[in-house]
């Protein structure tokens, strides 16, 4: 078996009937998901980036499928698709925002689905403190492990951004930091029986107090919302690039994924939207 020339890391946040930002439909959605394993693509675990990070092998055409925050919709939506397909996605999960009661229907079961808001009013409801309407259940998260679409990590315990809300007091930021991935680790090992040392920064944010606090915490896997590189053997555990799928077909996540994991044209293409990025800076 060849092993894969690098790992593309998939970031979603919603599967939504409403689409918008930083979502993709429930029609996309399968047509993306159907389109990979047509491709003969595997879903990996974060055990075995984790290995191929350190010079392991995987099966040559694999992906790692992440979702951030905890939505209802992974549950209503997306945990159906993925279970059709024999897929497994990655959920790193705000752990303060994970609620309490039963499991909820999800799509396919013939029962009314709750109603999922676009991401701007799902922000202003939580802002309101009705996460229930809108976040995930820790019956959810549990229902979604045991029928292995999705792991379950941390994304720290309550989403802030702890730079912006200390300003240039380092020492009160540090403090915040650290306590934020101790409540998230207790909450996960609480709810789920154990934590994980993957961890996704809030709004993709961090620097070195951040990554200082989480080597401290016990975290060694550290995902940011860059796209602009490769996950290869060898390459720092404390990076990996991710990059955001657009509401559009299976054929465009498929010719996205060849782009960023080709050993050749894959570099050049992130050379390229850097560039590219610079230039709208400048502007």
């Amino acid at each position: 078996m060849s092993n894969a020339p690098n790992i593309p890391v998939l970031m979603y946040h919603h599967v939504s009937p409403c689409g918008g930002m930083i979502a993709v439909t429930p029609e996309v959605f399968e047509q993306q998901i159907a389109g990979l394993a047509r491709a003969g693509y595997t879903a990996l675990g974060t055990e075995q980036l984790a290995q191929y990070l350190a010079g392991g092998s995987v099966p040559e055409k694999s992906v790692l499928i992440t979702f951030d925050d905890g939505y209802l919709n992974n549950w209503t939506y997306a945990h159906p698709i993925l279970q059709r397909y024999g897929m497994k996605a990655i959920l790193f999960l705000i752990t303060g925002w994970a609620g309490e009661g039963e499991v909820r229907p999800h799509a396919g079961q013939g029962k009314p689905v709750p109603r999922s808001p676009d991401h701007h009013e799902s922000k202003r409801l939580v802002a309101e403190g009705r996460t229930d309407e809108v976040m995930l259940r820790w019956s959810e998260v549990r229902a979604m492990i045991e029928a292995g679409t999705f792991e379950v990590h941390s994304h720290t315990h309550t989403h802030t951004r702890w730079d912006k809300e200390c300003g240039p007091d380092v020492a009160a930021k540090r403090t915040h930091i650290a306590k934020e991935l101790a409540d998230s680790r207790a909450a996960l090992v609480r709810e789920l029986g154990g934590v994980s040392d993957h961890l996704c920064w809030p709004q993709g944010y961090f620097d070195v107090d951040y990554v200082e606090a989480a080597r401290e915490a016990g975290f060694k896997y550290l995902y940011t919302t860059d796209a602009l590189g490769q996950n290869l053997p060898g390459t720092d555990p404390e990076h990996i690039y991710r990059f955001a799928v657009r509401n559009l077909g299976g054929s465009w996540l498929n010719r996205r994924i060849w782009m960023s994991r080709h050993p050749v044209i894959g570099p050049r293409y992130h050379a390229w939207k850097a560039w590219k990025r610079r230039m709208r800076n400048r502007a």
